[in-house]
């Protein structure tokens, strides 16, 4: 499989996901990878007709992520963009020998319990864990709305709002 594309955006598909970071990625393959929406009949489907034509999009828990990523049968004729809700779910992934380079977070909701670390972008500990985890194993990590977006490293602006995480672990 060809991963082109790993975005973190809480609302999924949606028109700039749908028109720019598709064509941009030239991809012919969304794969949602997340167990509450895999569980979500209802959400699938809209997921599903809110896809480009010539862009099949499927909608898998973690474990069905992993399972396909080591199956020989899906090879570099998938060009896919992944799409996760949260970091932890990318951790999951990496953790079981997914092979990530970047990771593009666009959007994570403002939740109880959340802190604003940019305007489109909220986090807690878990997902900070998750975040420097990640950028631990060498993964790029850059918070990017659109693709028009200049990057912005997230690391940066962990370190930046002081967040509880030991620094020390941080690369």
């Amino acid at each position: 499989m060809d991963i082109r594309l790993v975005r973190i955006d809480d609302r999924l598909i949606h028109g700039q996901v749908a028109t720019v970071w598709t064509k941009h990625s030239k991809i012919n393959r969304i794969l949602v990878v997340s167990d509450d929406v895999a569980q979500d009949a209802l959400r699938k489907t809209l997921l599903i007709q809110a896809a480009p034509p010539n862009i099949v999009v499927n909608v898998i828990p973690v474990k069905k992520m992993i399972e396909i990523y080591h199956d020989p049968r899906f090879n570099d004729s998938i060009k896919a963009m992944l799409l996760f809700t949260n970091p932890s779910d990318v951790k999951k992934v990496v953790e079981s020998g997914v092979k990530i380079e970047t990771l593009n977070v666009g959007g994570m909701s403002y939740q109880t319990g959340k802190h604003m670390i940019t305007n489109a972008v909220a986090i807690d500990d878990k997902d900070e864990e998750a975040f420097v985890f990640l950028s631990n194993q060498g993964i790029t990590i850059d918070v990017r709305k659109v693709v028009s977006d200049s990057p912005v490293d997230l690391i940066h602006l962990l370190k930046k709002n002081q967040l509880k995480t030991d620094k020390k672990k941080m690369i």
